[in-house]
């Protein structure tokens, strides 16, 4: 039986892990020359990858309007036509970017453009509502993002969203926003066995909002690959925030600590990545992660999670105990 998670106050039932749409979104460029995508990408396999995550018991699809410069949308609208019904769709704001030419263009917090940005969304999923609808500029004050309620709760009342949220590492941000809007359900941020934000799932837990787990396997790190990666995907030119990879390769003081670990998240005969993911179901009830997939083998892998349910107590003991001297210490 797959297991299932409820979206914060909103009640919206999701699959316990969902699929990020990062990946399938293709190039994007930055300044600079500065990759935001992962490469390029076969688009058949992709909607082969997003139909293999439904039949797995996947519900939850998170996406954003610049992933792929509006790409990463199309193809999840093309995979999803006659199946919406089957799908949670999340999708994101607050990025611009130039769909013919694939740049990101920069960040635009307005209210007006939130409405815009929404209206394109929906044209390219090929839909008549967004279920999750994410601010997607983490580092934004939290008085603009409060701009943004009394637009977000029209969107609501008109039927084009079902509840929204901040992608934002920020746990007073989080909270603020959680405070004013009443439709506002979730916070998606960084989150894994190598990265635990033990502060925002406080806030999780005292306004009842879902935690959307981005990161989930430390954008590949906790796959286990060793494969180096192109100068056209983000690891491969990692900017300041990706801590994972140096020059395409695993960052060698985080690729000790996935060996440390390994034995134990692999003790009950997972793979690493179900185990990594295992942990994240075990750290709270609120945790939906959302790692991403270009692959049917890969969406099958982290699917079949669904099946095991959460690490055993013994291993996530375990695994505490082999990282408690990298672990921030526990505010008083």
């Amino acid at each position: 039986m797959s297991m299932t998670r409820t979206l914060g106050r909103s009640g919206i039932e999701v699959s316990a892990i969902g699929m990020g749409c990062w990946a399938i979104g293709g190039p994007l460029w930055g300044d600079g020359g500065q990759p935001f995508g992962w490469g390029e990408v076969d688009d058949d396999e992709s909607i082969r990858t997003i139909h293999a995550a439904l039949d797995a018991g996947v519900t939850l699809f998170d996406t954003a309007s610049n992933y792929g410069a509006g790409h990463s949308e199309r193809i999840l609208g093309r995979a999803l036509a006659g199946r919406r019904d089957r799908a949670v769709i999340a999708t994101k704001f607050g990025n611009r970017a130039d769909e013919a030419t694939r740049r990101w263009t920069g960040t635009d917090p307005s209210p007006a453009y939130a409405v815009q940005s929404l209206e394109e969304s929906l044209r390219r999923l090929g839909t008549d509502h967004v279920d999750l609808y994410q601010l997607h500029i983490n580092d934004l004050p939290a008085t603009a993002a409060l701009d943004l309620v009394d637009t977000l709760e029209g969107l609501v009342a008109q039927g084009k969203i079902r509840a929204y949220g901040w992608s934002t590492d920020h746990p007073d941000s989080a909270e603020a926003f959680a405070k004013a809007g009443t439709h506002c359900t979730a916070v998606q941020h960084d989150q894994s066995v190598l990265l635990d934000n033990a502060a925002m799932l406080a806030v999780c837990d005292a306004y009842d909002l879902a935690s959307l787990n981005r990161g989930p396997l430390a954008m590949g790190l906790l796959t286990g690959s060793k494969r180096a990666v192109g100068r056209d995907d983000v690891r491969g030119m990692a900017p300041e925030w990706l801590v994972w990879f140096t020059d395409g390769r695993p960052t060698p003081e985080w690729a000790a600590r996935v060996e440390r670990i390994r034995a134990a998240l692999t003790s009950d005969g997972r793979t690493l990545a179900q185990g990594a993911l295992g942990w994240l179901l075990a750290r709270s009830p609120r945790t939906v992660p959302i790692p991403g997939a270009r692959t049917v083998a890969q969406v099958r892998e982290n699917a079949a999670t669904l099946a095991l349910g959460p690490l055993g107590a013994d291993a996530v003991a375990e695994v505490e105990r082999l990282l408690s001297d990298v672990r921030p210490a526990p505010a008083a």
